[in-house]
């Protein structure tokens, strides 16, 4: 892709991604109904069904056995261990895709049924307020989605990936499906000899049978439902050292080893890096999972980010270009994984970063300034992308049947320039120290927008809400400081001559 094109627009994750997480249909099998089943939500104004009030999930232990086959569904269950908040005689989890075959709460045997894309459980005795909560769910989880409705698994030449971002985790298992809930995870994987089950976190055991090995990972960091990450496969992990012994992993396809090599020694240097930047890594491992699929996007599921092999292969890719991507989705562990968006409006806190970081590897590693050169172009868009996608820390919802759609320019490069402007008003010094603060301050957690305007106010040492008022929530953009001669219209750009 141009040059001229990426230093505004970012890679069609972005667009063709809009074809990820949809409304989806799904065979639930009750086992008898629930009373006042309805769908719940925790009010998000973006995804107002996602999540459900009552609990706090502290672990998930899922288990997937893959048949061999990715067309087919895996056998699983999955454990939801939690804590009532309020007293409950029906649970609700987000799940949309798949076929429930029984549910025990607290080792009992409960009703259930489904309503929209949630599934009602109503225990065989109501749970009271601070009471546990252990509920395993016997399913299916289907690998095949309805036409034009993908999000959930990612099925690859030799298996299966997940892609679970923003809402698609609840179509592979049930859950609480919101970033606010964080939880610890236990990931066990099934798959015939000669496949390879890879997940997030560390490895806690294998286990071979004749006809099959079983893999456990364990995270040692709370995650959000978005971010698990199963690969199942013809893979190869290769196993190295980033800065301070941090264990790398990465997990490619095997007949892909070699001609990835020289793309995978990279991470270490990307990773200190940003750690001179932001400070220390936040988990217990990092690496690159690339696989052979055409999703049109990289994901930073946790530890373990996502990445289609074309873009380490096709000639049109510069390098330097593909290196910005590895550092967009390591940034994207900081900021968005570690700490991650209270609300899908938040989300700009997650892409703006990650977008600010990747362009200044850009300009450190090419010893070019093409930050000043990016920022500018992106405040000539800045009000066109406000007019149709909504002010950065106030997008506008999905489009009809594309979830995923809420992932546009003004999030992307526009919440990059919000942070070019910050760090124009308040200084290098202070905002790299609020950086460093920010990931410290919130890690292994969830923050708000409000949350960052309060600690900026509190670095900079003045109130910073009306500058803030303007640059994350007005629909016009204010004037850049430093550079009052740029100019934004809210006219849509020319189209780019190929």
């Amino acid at each position: 892709m141009p040059q001229t094109t990426r230093s505004v627009i970012p890679r069609a994750r972005r667009a063709r991604a809009a074809l990820l997480a949809s409304a989806v249909s799904v065979c639930l099998i009750a086992a008898s109904p629930a009373t006042s089943a309805v769908p719940q939500g925790i009010g998000d104004r973006l995804f107002p069904t996602l999540g459900n009030p009552g609990y706090d999930v502290g672990a998930y232990d899922l288990s997937f056995t893959y048949p061999g086959r990715n067309d087919k569904p895996l056998t699983a269950v999955t454990t939801v261990l939690a804590r009532a908040t309020e007293p409950l005689e029906h649970v609700n989890l987000d799940f949309a895709r798949g076929t429930v075959r029984s549910v025990d709460v607290n080792g009992a045997p409960a009703d259930f049924t489904r309503t929209g894309e949630d599934l009602v459980i109503t225990p065989a005795v109501p749970v009271p307020e601070g009471g546990a909560l252990r509920i395993t769910v016997r399913h299916t989880s289907d690998p095949v989605p309805p036409k034009g409705k993908d999000g959930g698994w990612v099925r690859t030449d030799d298996g299966l990936a997940m892609a679970n971002q923003a809402d698609a985790a609840h179509l592979v298992f049930p859950c609480n499906d919101h970033p606010s809930d964080k939880a610890m995870f236990t990931i066990h994987v099934t798959a015939p000899n000669g496949y390879t089950a890879v997940a997030n976190g560390l490895p806690a055991g294998v286990r071979r049978a004749a006809r099959s090995t079983t893999w456990t990972y364990r995270t040692a960091h709370p995650m959000a439902t978005e971010l698990a990450q199963v690969s199942i496969g013809r893979s190869a992990v290769t196993r190295h050292e980033g800065p301070h012994g941090l264990p790398l992993r990465d997990v490619v396809p095997a007949k892909d080893r070699e001609a990835l090599a020289p793309w995978l020694k990279k991470t270490s240097g990307q990773i200190a890096w940003l750690e001179n930047k932001v400070g220390p890594y936040p988990f217990e491992r990092y690496g690159l999972l690339i696989v052979r699929a055409k999703t049109g996007f990289e994901l930073e599921t946790q530890t373990l980010s996502l990445f289609e092999k074309r873009l380490f292969t096709e000639p049109a890719y510069p390098k330097w270009y593909v290196e910005s991507l590895m550092v967009h989705e390591l940034s994207h562990q900081w900021f968005g994984d570690s700490v991650s968006p209270h609300t899908w409006s938040d989300l700009w806190l997650n892409e703006g970063h990650a977008t600010w970081y990747e362009a200044l590897y850009v300009q450190e590693s090419t010893h070019r300034p093409t930050m000043e050169k990016r920022m500018k172009a992106a405040y000539g868009l800045s009000d066109y992308w406000r007019a149709t996608g909504g002010p950065p820390a106030a997008p506008k919802g999905p489009k009809p049947g594309q979830k995923i759609s809420i992932f546009r320019p003004n999030v992307y490069d526009g919440g990059a320039l919000v942070l070019y402007a910050l760090r124009q008003e308040i200084g290098a010094p202070a905002f790299e120290r609020l950086e460093r603060a920010w990931v410290a301050l919130h890690r292994d957690s969830s923050a708000t927008t409000a949350d960052f305007e309060r600690l900026a106010s509190r670095t900079a040492g003045r109130d910073l809400s009306a500058f803030f008022q303007g640059w994350l929530h007005g629909t016009k953009t204010p004037p850049m400081p430093g550079h009052r001669d740029w100019k934004s219209s809210a006219t849509p750009p020319p189209p780019v001559r190929r």
